[in-house]
């Protein structure tokens, strides 16, 4: 047993015992139960430039590991998504990099990956609101959903801020959206998501009114349902999933992305119903959404669903407001468990969480089970914290 001294936010002292990881297993067998993509984020270079506006310089054998890590434990990996900073740090050029390394890399090691596909390396000034705008959007989404397949990994077709620049009305949405699915080659996951996520998707789908948008996605989900493998929905609110759960077409998935209520919503209903999982907060807790799929998979969903709620308190405190900054989270945990060589964001994006709040997230995943190594753990929380100008003694 190790133990660590943290501050309390009241400014006083506490002594935090360590017990070590829960007893997790590797699955020695494919997941069947459910389908699961971890969003994984990426490593900078510990002397890269990662200053905001820097291009992304990335540590290529600590980001490939990080995936090789959940692929071990029977997720697959969602590459180049919100975690990887995709919008915030990661370019386009890094981003066509990462994709085709792990996709090269899932193919060796036989792991599921799908990638996102979204309009980021389009000039902002050219969605413009008219006909031009509409068709310069179209054009870079078909653009990364072909560079994506070709890489052979699925395709996230992601929300665009570009989209929500150029659509005046739900029908520009459903124009844009039908051409780009009508020149997939396979059926791709549509990304919903929320303005709590990034605030530049605020009115998605033509309105800010959830229901009104919800229509206009289902129509679109509906009139393409043969080219549209699963949706995936980060919007925070469990009801409104299991609503559109229900209305979706026969054979399309709804993968949630709701990283507060994933354990009920990833578990059966009353009436048999479930989610499958395209979650950040799996990237955190791999080893536990490994133990709860591998339980469904024996038909015990009492332990699935025990195993996901130890994890719930930790996934609503790494996405709470301003939940953009969860990634700054994941990647602490990934710093404290040694699995990165430093503590650094792409962009700077390591200063976007308090000192407070880490050590609560670093805390919380004690309590889970999901400190790898208590005495490296100790090591690292220890001098971090004292380089932030809080002894210990």
């Amino acid at each position: 047993m190790s133990h660590v001294v943290l501050p309390t936010p009241a400014g006083g002292r506490r002594v935090l015992e360590l017990d070590g990881p829960g007893d997790w297993v590797r699955p020695t067998e494919p997941i069947r139960s459910r389908v699961a993509y971890a969003a994984a984020h990426v490593v900078p270079r510990v002397l890269a430039d990662s200053t905001p506006g820097a291009a992304a310089d990335i540590d290529w054998d600590s980001t490939l590991e990080l995936r090789r890590d959940l692929w071990s434990w029977g997720l697959g990996v969602a590459e180049a998504m919100d975690t990887a900073q995709r919008g915030m740090g990661l370019d386009w050029a890094a981003t066509r990099e990462l994709v085709e390394r792990s996709a090269t890399e899932a193919r060796r090691l036989g792991g599921r990956i799908a990638s996102g596909a979204g309009t980021d390396q389009l000039e902002p000034a050219r969605a413009t609101p008219d006909a031009d705008g509409l068709r310069a959007v179209t054009s870079a989404y078909r653009e990364q959903v072909e560079f994506v397949e070709a890489a052979g990994s699925g395709v996230i077709l992601m929300a665009s801020r570009a989209l929500a620049r150029a659509a005046r009305t739900p029908e520009d949405y459903l124009r844009v959206y039908d051409e780009v699915l009508d020149a997939a080659s396979a059926p791709v996951v549509l990304h919903w998501l929320g303005d709590m996520f990034d605030p530049a998707l605020g009115g998605y789908w033509g309105s800010n009114d959830l229901d009104v948008a919800t229509e206009t996605f289902l129509e679109l989900v509906s009139r393409n349902a043969e080219r549209v493998d699963g949706v995936k929905v980060s919007l925070l609110d469990a009801g409104h999933e299991r609503r559109l759960r229900r209305s979706l077409p026969e054979g399309v998935r709804l993968y949630t992305g709701d990283d507060f209520n994933y354990p009920e919503l990833i578990c059966d209903d009353e009436e048999g119903a479930h989610s499958d999982a395209l979650l950040g907060i799996f990237a955190a807790i791999a080893p536990a959404a490994s133990a709860a799929l591998q339980a469904l998979d024996r038909g015990d969903d009492v332990v699935a669903r025990k195993v996901l709620e130890s994890t719930r308190e930790l996934g609503r405190h790494v996405f709470a407001a301003p939940t953009r900054f969860y990634k700054t989270g994941i990647a602490f945990l990934s710093w404290v468990n040694g699995r990165q060589p430093g503590f650094s964001m792409v962009g700077g994006l390591s200063t976007g969480r308090s000192v407070l709040h880490l050590v609560r997230t670093f805390e919380l995943a004690a309590k889970a089970g999901l400190v790898a190594d208590p005495e490296l753990a100790a090591r690292r929380v220890t001098a971090w914290l004292a380089v932030h100008g809080w002894e210990a003694s």
